[in-house]
């Protein structure tokens, strides 16, 4: 009877469905941790500045690092030629990286738990779970954005994973709306069951889900592995040239990444995306705070916060939707157009037009944070494109993706430092000193003068304007210098298909 249900479930439950119920499983926790993890520490636990300051520096620097570190673990046999002729399937390199998720989804879950249970003095426990948990989200994040890559190399199979990834992903953002009954700093005993269940859903959903996929391509694996065989013996000594060549270090795939010029345009422009994502997230408060507080209710301000956290997901559906009919590439840029379309309106109705003003914060939030979801997408092309410019046996795409994210993640440090500053500059208000500004670069009283509207309030719509305005430009000029797509993109995917035919998966088959 077991076997036939789950038999059952196999046959009626898509792949592009269980691919895009991972991301459920991911989020459901992170988007918990994301909102209370300081606030635990800081009110509940009472950690004092000096180890809070000292475990998110440390956090910082690991966080940075894991990327590329795992993704080179987990990719460098695929990077290495082997000798013998023989060759690593698509179906090979996909099991493998279930069975890391099946693996490190769980101890990921379980990580998560770590937070809220006070188990050692708090300095130390904010770095161990700090560094735990990024280290296993990072595996866990690797290897399901490297599977996109590796399920599929049409865009359209590829917009159709990315596409199931967004709806459980906003499905996942309900966990933020059930914490708020839960979530009580005085008495954190409920919040902690609110918690293990979150964990032990997780669980089951990592384990059930691999699992699926496991089964479903290990029968497809073995056909293949009768084919090999009858394959290899002839061609033992007829070892092709790129197989003889030695394998590759992590010095020499640096040098091959250097002259990978689409990677450096693409890690150029989401640099400063990753800025401007972190950059609203950081001041998001501060703007409702010293722009709309005055003039909307706390149950309006709490209906912004919520369509900026959950529209992105939605959003992202019609946006992919654009994607298989005008590719990828020009969704993006259009999306970087529009953001400094409505940006220069902004500038120029001003600061006194409040629903105009609710309209923009809640719409810069929701189309950056869109734009970065459909990133994976080209960062999955450009995995195609290295695995054809640079002859490999198997696509590196872990590591691809590790590399994306150590050369972008400074921007993560750069929103709230560039955003303090600015601040600063503009209205002399220093956040850490809490102290109105004496001397602003900018002259208070002319800015201010006939509208009556302070220095501070000025200051931040300054910034809410004139960041979007000058990411988008640069943003626009990065990604003109971008080719791969249109006939290009098509000609890589070609050559892909035909360099690993026979080795490729039809996830629609599947």
């Amino acid at each position: 009877m077991g076997r036939s249900i789950w038999g059952f479930w196999q046959s009626i439950v898509s792949t592009a469905v269980l691919y895009g119920s991972l991301a459920l499983f991911t989020s459901i926790l992170h988007n918990v941790f994301l909102l209370y993890y300081v606030e635990t520490f800081v009110s509940v636990y009472k950690i004092d500045k000096i180890s809070f300051w000292v475990g998110e520096t440390v956090f910082l620097i690991w966080n940075s690092l894991n990327d590329p570190l795992f993704g080179w673990l987990s990719d460098r046999s695929l990077l290495s030629c082997p000798q013998s002729g023989s060759q690593i399937t698509s179906p090979e390199v996909v099991l493998k990286r279930l069975r890391a998720l099946s693996t490190n989804g769980p101890l990921f879950a379980l990580s998560f738990l770590a937070f809220w249970v006070a188990w050692a003095r708090p300095g130390l426990q904010f770095l161990l779970c700090l560094c735990l948990y990024d280290g296993f989200l990072t595996m866990v994040d690797l290897q399901h954005s490297a599977l996109m890559a590796d399920l599929a190399v049409s865009a359209s199979d590829r917009t159709r994973l990315n596409f199931h990834c967004s709806v459980f992903s906003a499905v996942g953002s309900v966990s933020v709306f059930l914490s708020y009954s839960f979530w009580d700093k005085e008495d954190f005993y409920s919040f902690r069951l609110f918690c293990m269940a979150l964990a032990a859903f997780s669980i089951l959903g990592f384990f059930v889900v691999s699992r699926m996929l496991k089964h479903r391509f290990q029968q497809e694996l073995h056909p293949k592995q009768d084919e090999a065989v009858t394959l290899k013996e002839p061609n033992v000594g007829h070892i092709p040239l790129n197989q003889l060549e030695k394998p590759v270090t992590i010095s020499l795939y640096l040098k091959q990444l250097s002259k990978h010029r689409n990677f450096m345009w693409f890690v150029s422009m989401n640099l400063v995306q990753v800025f401007h994502c972190h950059f609203n997230n950081n001041f998001f408060p501060l703007f409702l705070e010293h722009l709309l507080s005055d003039n909307i209710s706390a149950s309006t301000g709490s209906i912004l916060l919520g369509i900026s956290y959950i529209a992105p997901h939605l959003n992202n559906l019609y946006f992919l939707t654009l994607c298989q009919r005008y590719g990828v590439y020009q969704v993006i840029r259009w999306l970087f157009m529009v953001k400094l379309g409505l940006s220069l309106v902004m500038m120029l109705a001003g600061a006194d037009h409040i629903y105009l003003l609710c309209i923009f914060i809640a719409s810069n939030r929701v189309f950056t944070e869109g734009t970065c979801k459909l990133l994976k997408l080209v960062i999955s092309d450009l995995v195609d494109e290295d695995y054809v410019l640079n002859r490999r046996q198997q696509a590196a795409s872990a590591l691809l993706f590790g590399m994306v994210a150590l050369l972008t993640k400074p921007g993560q440090t750069f929103a709230p430092l560039i955003g303090t500053w600015l601040l600063c500059v503009y209205t002399g208000y220093d956040i850490f000193e809490r102290q109105s500004a004496k001397d602003s670069l900018i002259s208070v009283p002319d800015v201010a003068s006939g509208s009556g509207t302070p220095p501070l309030r000025l200051g931040c719509f300054y910034m809410l304007v004139f960041v979007p305005i000058t990411c988008a430009l640069l943003q626009l000029v990065a990604w003109s210098r971008f080719t791969l797509h249109g006939r290009k993109l098509q000609g890589i995917k070609n050559m892909r298909q035909s360099t690993q035919h026979g080795h490729l998966i039809d996830v629609k088959a599947i």
